[in-house]
């Protein structure tokens, strides 16, 4: 998936927002979750950014720092939910975005309800993640943060990131988010914020007319269940979905299930799903095949060993499932040092492609003693099922054609790049190729990945 591009949009009220937009599909905007953030840092972070990615698989998702925090604006005056409401609605305007849908995360739900509220026209669709209504949902937790906060900065984010948002359990993920609300804002800001002082905004629930789907984990306290229960009942069109577990974090614990529940109230196919359900790779129907091959294996045998050499295919085998788990590949088989998979879309395969030599080239520079590379081909067609392998024309000029990349390449045919257009990969046209068992040569290019 290519980078995101931070960009900024400029408030009624003259406050400039910092945002950026991943994915494709219909357009739906994030709120962050505290409601404080960092974009970059958040980019930059594992957790964050397996969710991004992940839920704009199917959907536009866009990103923003709220006012007075992360690259935004950070000196405002204004901080009531009034303003942070101009805050979405700068970016929508700026995207050009008649209508949208709208997720609102924890601490993050009050502006996207307070905006569902003012402007149903604009809103398609809610989702309120552990939302609330009123400060009185986050008590007493709520009362003693707030004491914290003046009494200990560090040990408020601490407290914040372990009890509220990442769990007890979860040390690494706790202690990275209390780095990034440390970044993101000032604590003056938080003291001045309106969700920090209180606020009660159920008298606007009955004006939301869009569906809303209400999400919340069991064991969650900021806001606890039975304030979740009394959000829901009060919405006119809302389905509540309770699901295990205390964090505030959606991508802390089972990420999957929140955003297939988010997938399936927006009516967007789960590509994990569909390929799962019916792998396209078992009708014979038209298909991208993938073939990855790692360099030099014969040599790297001979060179380190057999032990050796199985760590890194090992490696290899992790890091390619995991990609055809991401984006809805079947593999078909193992060739020994590499691996056949196919997709139901091109555009998987190539996202796929691109993971897989991000994911190697991570590897290999963490663990240089066992670091390698490979090549990467890619075709598309309809080949001959039989016993749960492919064969065909389709499948031999795959096979070829990762046969004639270099290390740490991805080469597709013609009949790939143009299923893909209009997806915004770079292609470098390599020219033609005369490739073993083809009479005629094959134009081949070369997709951008680092």
């Amino acid at each position: 998936m290519a980078e995101p591009r931070i960009q900024y949009a400029t408030t009624s009220d003259g406050v400039s927002i910092a945002y950026f937009a991943m994915g494709e599909g219909p357009p739906m905007i994030i709120t962050p979750p505290i409601p404080w953030s960092h974009l970059q840092m958040q980019l930059d972070d594992p957790g964050y950014r397996a969710w991004y990615e992940r839920i704009a698989r199917t959907s536009r998702i866009i990103c923003y720092d709220s006012r007075g925090s992360g690259l935004s604006d950070r000196k405002v005056a204004d901080l009531s939910l009034e303003a942070l409401e101009l805050d979405i609605l700068a970016i929508a305007d700026k995207l050009g975005l008649e209508k949208f849908a709208l997720l609102g995360i924890s601490i993050g739900s009050p502006p996207a309800i307070t905006l569902a509220a003012h402007h149903p026209e604009r809103i398609w669709r809610l989702i309120l993640w552990c939302g609330m209504a009123s400060a009185s949902g986050a008590s007493p937790y709520a009362q003693a943060l707030n004491a914290l906060l003046a009494a200990d900065w560090e040990m408020y984010t601490q407290t914040v990131a372990h009890a509220t948002v990442a769990g007890w359990g979860s040390s690494d993920e706790a202690g990275r988010f209390a780095k990034l609300m440390r970044a993101a804002v000032e604590p003056e800001t938080v003291r001045r914020a309106g969700i920090a002082e209180g606020f009660d905004i159920n008298h606007l629930l009955p004006d939301i007319r869009c569906p809303v789907l209400v999400l919340h984990r069991q064991q969650a306290v900021l806001p606890d269940m039975e304030s979740t229960r009394r959000l829901a009942a009060a919405l006119p069109d809302a389905q509540l979905v309770v699901m295990d577990g205390g964090a505030l974090l959606p991508w802390v614990g089972e990420m999957e299930a929140v955003v297939t529940a988010v997938e399936d109230f927006l009516g967007l196919a789960t590509p994990i799903s569909a390929a799962a359900a019916t792998p396209k790779a078992a009708t014979g129907g038209m298909v991208t095949i993938l073939f990855t091959d790692i360099e030099g294996s014969t040599m790297l045998t001979q060179s380190v060993g057999d032990a050796a050499a199985q760590t890194v295919v090992r490696a290899h085998n992790m890091i390619v499932r995991e990609a055809l788990r991401q984006f809805g590949g079947t593999e078909t088989k193992h060739t020994g040092d590499g691996i056949m998979a196919s997709f139901p879309l091109a555009s998987s395969a190539i996202e796929a492609a691109i993971a897989i030599q991000r994911a190697v080239a991570a590897h290999s520079e963490a663990h240089p003693e066992t670091a390698f590379r490979v090549r990467i081909g890619l075709n598309a067609g309809e080949p001959v099922v039989e016993e749960e392998d492919m064969f065909g024309t389709a499948v031999q000029l795959a096979r070829r054609v990762c046969d004639h990349g270099e290390a740490g390449s991805i080469l597709v045919t013609d009949v790939v790049r143009q299923l893909a257009a209009g997806k915004r990969y770079l292609f470098a046209d390599t020219g033609e190729a005369t490739l073993r068992g083809f009479e005629d040569p094959v134009r081949l290019y070369e997709v951008s990945w680092p």
